[in-house]
């Protein structure tokens, strides 16, 4: 048999910092054959990028060293090579599409001037033959313009197109091991997909091997030939996508795939999360490491290391692989399961006695019957670009004449890519932003023309939640102090009594009241997120607007806040305006849902029915690009050609004509009206589906 491309025996990754020393990643074994993709999967922080960058070498310029094992590319062994010899090795031989792209360009020289250097760097042309090759390979991962290009600098591409440079850069000089690390987590589906059939079609050209580092499991169906599944630092699952689906033999597998969303998902059922969180690198259990979430923990597990061993090439790390293959279903919550955090009580028990508004609210289940909440009529946000002597150069349309209406205790839906204007609406439904025309009604009265005195009382109705859990909340204050803010600014509290409060907030969200005078630091993403939401109904809002709440989360963590945000609503009656790229998820927790695209509202219609039956072609193209987590539903990647154009030039006409295979004249020139075409459906386009 034919050596593999790349064997990893035994690795073990081990970092100093703080004067003490931690293991991130143990024991790692496995291989790789020419032209395989292997997909690396697993939660934040289960060591995937920490192993990642360990191949190449690159943990040494960050206090850390392969403290054991091996690591054989091609044969060579890698561990005991000199820098200067690996940076020969690097790019040539073995490359890699690091997760963010502007972490990757120097931002002070052109794209042309980055490449240039990385082919002169391994190959011996001149110049011109480089600049030549550059021109190619930005054209093979299609650029338009590719010369043009050359000489743009990175912040002058948008992320899509900074990433199609990465993987230019990355293929410079025809590497046989291409390791991607999440190459697609920030990018919209669209360009996901175009980012996953580009990586797909330039492997079949090259005939190059794929390291694909993912926690997005429909990515991993769609792509990979095997799979290894990392928790807590060590491999936990080995096998081929096919049969790792079929019938995961690892615990943690099986908890994944369940936290999956869908589809298919029942709609009306809360999602499957994996109770708990992954440990930190420096409190690592002993025995199996994940014993203490694992439904299936005996106290062979919590002392003893399991070893991977299977047949047929997929291997597990379980004592109880055997139990597994025999349960119908794993149990939801691990027996006796011991957290730091109580689970959520009844939300409506923990804030029985808080302050609350006294008008009745509509519940989820009497949707049918409810009151406008917010009425949204002809809104327009545009942002003047200013040039030398503050004179308008351009204007940024960010928000074109949308209208539409929210009732009370439903989940409003808000879909599409980036730079359509999402977040923008978002901002001003709120009023974090005025309206540059158009209004607002919240509750029959205008937002848009209230003075900031009357703002400042209706805000305490209407709060939000944040994408970023790291990025909105102070570092320098207590989580107590975070959550409790609201009462300082709208109510009268003693100190005694605001404590009480935020206790009472911090149970309510699954978050243990010891914490109150804890540091965001010392906290998971998850955790964050939760402190987020449990800041945003601490006045009783009627109303909150989650902006890409749980985009960034691992899908287990992200199960965990839906289902958390879906048991607020029904129990404080909230309506919510749910922001993400995340088609599944928004499916699964939308009553209705809108698609925008280029500051317009192109589609508007009940959450089924809009997945069932789309009626605007990029409504269509946005669902075609979701990725299947099925490995037996394979298929091509659909996507929408191009990318979204810069809203400061907006196209005439129909503003997707330049996208759309359908277009005509008329879409050239006259610019569609949403329209009803069914109950509670309707769309903004000339040619409907």
């Amino acid at each position: 048999m034919a050596e593999p491309l790349l064997r990893v025996e035994g690795m073990t990754v081990e970092f100093e910092a703080s004067g003490q020393s931690l293991t991130p990643v143990t024991d790692i074994t496995f291989h790789m054959e020419r032209g395989e993709t292997v997909c690396l999967v697993g939660e934040s922080g289960s060591g995937k990028s920490v192993t990642s960058k360990a191949l190449m070498r690159l943990t040494d310029f960050a206090q850390g060293r392969i403290a054991s094992g091996s690591v054989k590319l091609d044969g060579q062994e890698l561990t005991t090579l000199p820098q200067s010899v690996l940076r020969a090795i690097r790019g040539k031989k073995i490359a890699m599409i690091f997760q963010e792209p502007m972490a990757a360009f120097d931002p002070v020289y052109t794209i042309g001037a980055q490449l240039t250097e990385t082919i002169l760097k391994h190959d011996k042309k001149t110049k011109q033959e480089a600049r030549a090759h550059a021109v190619d390979l930005l054209r093979r991962v299609g650029f338009p313009e590719p010369e043009l290009r050359l000489t743009q600098y990175p912040n002058e591409l948008s992320g899509g197109m900074l990433q199609r440079a990465m993987i230019a850069m990355a293929l410079a000089c025809g590497p046989e091991l291409l390791i991607a690390d999440e190459p697609t987590t920030a990018l919209d589906v669209t360009i996901q997909a175009q980012i996953l059939r580009l990586l797909s079609d330039l492997q079949t050209e090259y005939g190059m091997s794929i390291l694909l580092i993912t926690h997005d499991l429909g990515i991993a169906a769609e792509m990979a030939d095997r799979m290894i599944v990392m928790y807590a630092g060590r491999i936990v699952e080995v096998g081929t996508a096919d049969r790792l689906f079929a019938q995961p033999r690892h615990p943690y597998t099986a908890g994944l795939l369940r936290s999956i969303t869908t589809m298919d998902s029942d709609r009306n059922a809360p999602l499957y999360t994996i109770e708990g969180a992954p440990p930190s690198v420096s409190e690592f259990p002993s025995g199996c490491r994940f014993h203490p979430r694992c439904p299936l923990a005996t106290d062979l597990c919590r002392s003893e290391v399991p070893r991977l061993s299977g047949a047929d090439g997929h291997t597990a790390a379980c004592w109880h692989t055997d139990v597994l293959l025999q349960e119908a279903a794993l149990p939801a919550v691990p027996p006796g399961y011991a957290s730091e955090s109580p689970a959520a009580v009844s939300v409506s028990e923990v804030l029985a006695a808080a302050e609350h508004n006294e008008s009745t609210v509509t519940g989820s289940e009497d949707k049918g019957r409810a009151e406008v909440l917010i009425d949204v009529r002809g809104l327009t946000k545009h942002y003047a670009v200013k040039g030398s002597f503050g004179r308008t150069k351009a204007t940024i349309h960010a928000v074109d004449d949308v209208s539409f209406s929210i009732r009370e205790g439903e989940t409003f839906g808000l879909v599409g890519e980036s730079g359509s204007g999402k977040s923008t609406l978002g901002r001003v439904l709120i009023q974090l932003e005025r309206a540059t025309a158009g209004q607002v009604f919240f509750q029959g009265e205008e937002l848009t023309a209230m003075d900031d005195r009357r703002h400042r009382e209706a805000r305490r109705d209407m709060q939000m939640i944040f994408q970023d859990p790291y990025g909105s909340v102070n570092p320098r204050w207590t989580i107590g102090e975070t959550i409790g803010e609201p009462f300082d600014v709208h109510e009268r509290l003693s100190q005694p009594e605001k404590r009480r409060r935020v206790e009472e907030l911090l149970q309510a969200v699954g978050l243990n009241p010891r914490w109150y005078d804890r540091y965001p630091h010392e906290f998971s993403g998850g955790q964050r997120q939760r402190i987020g939401i449990a800041r945003a109904i601490a006045l009783r809002p009627r109303f909150v607007l989650a902006d890409e709440a749980v985009s960034a989360l691992d899908v287990s963590v992200q199960a965990q806040i839906v289902n958390l945000m879906q048991e607020l609503q029904q129990q404080l009656g909230l309506t919510y305006v749910f922001i993400a790229h995340g088609l599944n998820i928004v499916r699964h927790v939308s009553s209705r849902i809108g698609v925008m695209y280029l500051g317009n509202l192109v589609e508007v219609a009940p959450a089924e029915e809009l997945f069932r039956h789309p009626a605007h072609p990029y409504t269509a193209g946005l669902l075609a690009s979701i990725p299947v987590p099925d490995p037996s539903r394979k298929r091509e990647f659909g996507s929408i050609q191009g990318e979204i154009p810069s809203p400061a030039s907006p196209p005439s006409g129909c503003r997707f004509h330049t996208r759309c295979p359908a277009a005509t004249a008329r879409c050239r020139e006259e610019a569609p009206r949403l329209t009803d075409i069914g109950t509670g459906h309707s769309v903004a386009c000339h040619y409907p589906l």
